[in-house]
């Protein structure tokens, strides 16, 4: 017996050395591979993060925060936060809608929808806003009747809000129909059977078990909402001071050769990337840990 016991545990061994080798490589691959991560990172991320900052404040302080309450400024950032402030509750209704629709239920034309869903990840921003100046503006299908009755989408707020709303609706479905989709409908059902109504299934079960998901899907509606140029530059007709968001802002003021504003807006732009990958790092951590948690019970 002990005779095989140690064949068997020598055979372990071997199979333990087999896997190390099959999966690992040398020293000096992975050292490499690392110097090259991070030289590319610090070129083309850090560097240039940094050098948004250095140039925000390359003239002090108070150029900074003038180049901020200036009144073009102050539109700009109050445009931008009006059009994400509309397109973020919006795109919440709809990508919750349909990823439960399309991970609970099978019905005619799904694939349709989650090709639709996926449509702005296909489309350039900049053809989508050629798309609203065809259908809403002065010679567009419907421009002569909204020029009759004094209504405006192109060149003013409601062309930059749906503008914004276009690029952005794709990010809370995506994010939540692969986890619905993975959790199944099982505990739906289970809801359902002991009597609860569809709102408190949804309010008791779905919410609680996607809310991650859908935090993290919020947060980059968000991010990609307040950074939208493409679409938002072709329907704003940049109006200094009444259709212009930060992007606009930013490149106007760059245009015109004021280094110091134009970055002291993309200052703030880059502390809201900053802002977003931080909560995108918590929350990806967040869901690990309940995956872990998740196991350990079932394996209890």
């Amino acid at each position: 017996m002990s005779g095989v016991t140690n064949i068997s545990q020598y055979s372990r061994y071997n199979a333990r050395v087999a896997r190390s080798r099959a999966t690992s490589e040398p020293a000096w691959i992975r050292w490499a591979l690392i110097a090259v991560s991070l030289a590319f990172l610090t070129l083309f991320l850090f560097v240039p993060l940094a050098a948004v900052f250095t140039e925000a404040f390359r003239k002090g302080y108070e150029v900074y925060l003038n180049a901020l309450i200036e009144p073009d400024a102050l539109s700009a950032i109050k445009l931008t936060l009006i059009a994400a402030g509309i397109a973020l509750p919006l795109n919440l209704v709809f990508g919750v809608s349909a990823a439960w629709a399309i991970a609970k239920f099978e019905f005619r034309g799904k694939s349709v929808l989650i090709t639709l869903i996926d449509l702005p990840f296909a489309v350039s921003p900049v053809i989508a806003g050629l798309i609203y100046v065809l259908i809403f503006g002065l010679q567009g299908w419907f421009g002569e009747w909204m020029s009759a009755h004094d209504f405006k989408v192109i060149f003013a707020i409601p062309g930059i809000v749906l503008a914004t709303i276009f690029v952005t609706f794709p990010f809370i479905a995506r994010e939540l129909i692969p986890l619905m989709q993975a959790q199944g409908k099982d505990e739906e059902e289970a809801g359902l059977v002991l009597g609860a109504s569809g709102w408190q299934v949804f309010w008791k079960v779905t919410l609680p078990n996607i809310k991650w998901g859908l935090l993290y899907g919020i947060i980059l509606t968000n991010a990609r909402a307040m950074g939208e140029f493409g679409a938002v530059s072709v329907v704003s007709g940049h109006i200094r001071g009444l259709t212009n968001t930060m992007p606009l802002h930013v490149e106007i003021l760059y245009n015109e050769y004021n280094y110091a504003a134009a970055f002291a807006v993309a200052s703030l732009l880059a502390l809201l990337a900053l802002v977003t990958l931080a909560l995108k790092s918590f929350i990806e951590w967040q869901t690990a840990r309940q995956a872990s948690d998740n196991e350990k019970l079932a394996e209890e």
